[in-house]
């Protein structure tokens, strides 16, 4: 590609491509970033530089880029068919692969409905919920909202948005959502009851809030172990069993949002695997296809699906559905993403990986300006602050988490931040030396952005 195709590239990109999560008015001044191929842990742009992928494009890629075994499934699916519709119809893939997940998935979970992301994954998840109730009728019970965490992110649909809980990204639709009830965070660095030393306060908050509304609550969805978009807030020992427990308890369904926690980010396959749980209602995405095409699933035990038989004038039909739903190409992703794990023994290993990036995170405890250094399995954290002693964020307009990652991008290293959070949360496949030479980066990124602004600050002064 020649140097006048490359500008037309950036041109029109910046002209006509809307991106997501971007102000575009600072799109249109920068010289983008357009990805022409990868290879393992990086990215290659169009004027060859190349980018260790810090952020699995986006949380989702899980062995690599140019996965052989990968390549080959899809390859050889495009020689029989790429897409049929779900709708009434089945095809070899879809059915092999629900069968897959509900062999790896947590026991008891026993069906499978597609969708294309983990948005839409939730959506299914809170329509099924929904349903459910209202085709077990009870007298004395509505059942007609649901239960979800402070700072919670499980999409951008309008059922997904409504049981979220960032403001800064959801608010201007406010008029637009269902209402729902909110339960806080149970963030130790941040948490608005211990001051730091976890007493399980926001526990007995949680029950509190179940026990009043349970005869309301069709569900309480919670991202298991690890709030994401939130800014990776990481619960504590016991909170999501001591939930499953109330929701039994109680007599409300559980969701797991496990679009970004699912396949191994944790350390295990599944976040719920940690302490044991087995939710009513399971959303996955992201890793599920390795991070090469757009497919979701939304799992469910016997007893929600049973509650949507009946005699077809019963009207007890789900009565929900998506045009790529279980499409073949992305179920032999899939299935071939899952066999990797299998035949690499890719969570055995990742065990060592998990252990070396910890010992390595130490050295960002002591720096001036982070506050908080958090981690659960390859999922890693380091929050920002303007003034360590007392938890003070830098102020939100002063983008210092992108200028960090801007920093990063620079000397080779992509990753995105979540306001003042550095978030990590890189493939699988890479290796010791990759693991330090980010940290490098990340290190050398936050000194340069931080001391620089104490050294403005003191010439302002």
């Amino acid at each position: 590609m020649n140097d006048e195709q490359k500008h037309h590239l950036k041109d029109i990109d910046r002209t006509v491509v809307w991106h997501p999560f971007t102000q575009m008015r600072d799109y249109a001044d920068e010289d983008p970033i357009i990805i022409s191929h990868g290879d393992g842990v990086y990215l290659v742009d169009i004027d060859g530089n190349h980018y260790l992928d810090g952020f699995s494009s986006m949380w989702c890629n899980v062995h690599g880029h140019r996965v052989a075994e990968i390549d080959c499934a899809i390859r050889a699916q495009l020689d029989r068919v790429a897409h049929s519709t779900l709708l009434g119809l089945s095809n070899i893939p879809a059915v092999q692969l629900a069968e897959k997940l509900v062999q790896i998935a947590p026991r008891g979970l026993s069906r499978v409905f597609y969708s294309d992301s983990g948005a839409t994954a939730v959506e299914v998840a809170v329509k099924m919920a929904f349903q459910y109730w209202q085709q077990r009728a009870h007298p004395r019970r509505k059942k007609d909202t649901f239960l979800h965490l402070t700072k919670s992110y499980h999409g951008d649909t309008m059922g997904a948005v409504s049981v979220g809980g960032i403001a800064h990204f959801h608010s201007v639709y406010r008029p637009l959502l269902f209402s729902s009830i909110s339960a806080p965070v149970p963030h130790p660095y941040r948490c608005e009851h211990c001051n730091g030393s976890c007493d399980k306060t926001c526990f007995g908050t949680l029950e509190k809030i179940i026990a009043e509304h349970a005869d309301r609550l069709a569900a309480f969805i919670v991202e298991p172990l690890v709030q994401g978009a939130g800014g990776m807030l990481m619960h504590p020992p016991g909170y999501l069993k001591y939930a499953a427990e109330l929701c039994d308890k109680y007599d409300v369904l559980l969701i797991a949002d496990e679009v970004a926690t699912g396949f191994g980010r944790t350390g295990k396959m599944f976040a719920c695997e940690h302490e044991n749980v087995t939710p009513d209602i399971l959303c996955l995405g992201k890793g599920l296809t390795g991070g090469y095409l757009p497919v979701a699933a939304t799992l469910a035990t016997d007893e929600v699906y049973n509650a949507f038989l009946g005699d077809y004038a019963e009207m007890k039909t789900f009565f929900h559905g998506h045009t790529y739903t279980g499409n073949p190409l992305g179920c032999v992703a899939a299935l071939a993403t899952i066999e990797k794990f299998e035949t690499d023994r890719t969570l055995e290993k990742l065990q060592y990986k998990i252990a070396y990036l910890a010992k390595q995170l130490q050295r960002f405890r002591d720096f001036t300006h982070v506050g908080d250094v958090r981690q659960t399995g390859f999922i890693v954290a380091i929050e920002l602050v303007l003034d360590r002693k007392n938890k003070t964020p830098y102020p939100f307009e002063d983008r210092t988490g992108h200028r960090v990652c801007d920093v990063a991008r620079e000397n080779g290293l992509l990753i995105r931040p979540l306001v003042n959070t550095v978030v990590l949360m890189p493939p699988f496949a890479i290796t010791k030396r990759e693991i330090d030479h980010m940290l490098d980066i990340i290190c050398d990124a936050i000194i340069a952005v931080t001391e620089g602004d104490e050294r403005w600050h003191e010439e302002f002064l």
